[in-house]
């Protein structure tokens, strides 16, 4: 996967991520429309497809909406990294097939709108406007596997036989 950075820094919670004022919202591309708002107003309008938000500690803290993680996801981000996540957005994220990167030295290393690509299977995080390339643990096997069939629910179904044909 790859895409450029948008960086934020530490303690940002679900409500700057998805504000309150738009859980009367359903459709997943609606609330795209207001991702991050009360934090980066230009983020919504300019983020695309393979983007990647890359933050401090403790993202996502807050309440346990699961709007914060569906409305970046819908907005187009890949991936999320940072130092440390709110376990909530962690599991929220990896629920609905959005990798989550846990990394103490890569927030270090970008910079907003740096282009990166990211190997989740194999660990690498390459800052492609640098060259820099940064290691990180890989997610477990399993993880991968959710992610990649697009969320627990379709994982679920995968695992079960009852996959829709």
């Amino acid at each position: 996967m790859s895409g450029k950075v948008w960086k934020y820094e530490d303690d940002i919670n679900t409500d700057v991520i998805f504000p309150g004022r738009y859980l009367h919202l359903l459709e997943p591309s609606e609330m795209a429309e207001h991702a991050m708002e009360d934090l980066d107003s230009e983020f919504a309008k300019g983020v695309t497809k393979g983007d990647v938000v890359v933050a401090g500690r403790n993202f996502g803290c807050g309440s346990s909406r699961e709007q914060a993680a569906t409305c970046l996801l819908h907005s187009g981000v890949s991936t999320v990294v940072a130092r440390s996540f709110a376990r909530i957005f962690y599991r929220n994220a990896i629920n609905l097939g959005m990798p989550i990167i846990v990394s103490d030295t890569i927030p270090d290393k970008v910079s907003p709108g740096d282009e990166v690509e990211i190997d989740l299977g194999g660990g690498r995080f390459t800052n492609v406007t640098t060259g820099e390339v940064i290691e990180f643990d890989p997610l477990p096997e399993f993880v991968l596997e959710i992610v990649n069939v697009g969320g627990l629910i379709p994982y679920t179904k995968r695992k079960l036989g009852l996959e829709d044909d």
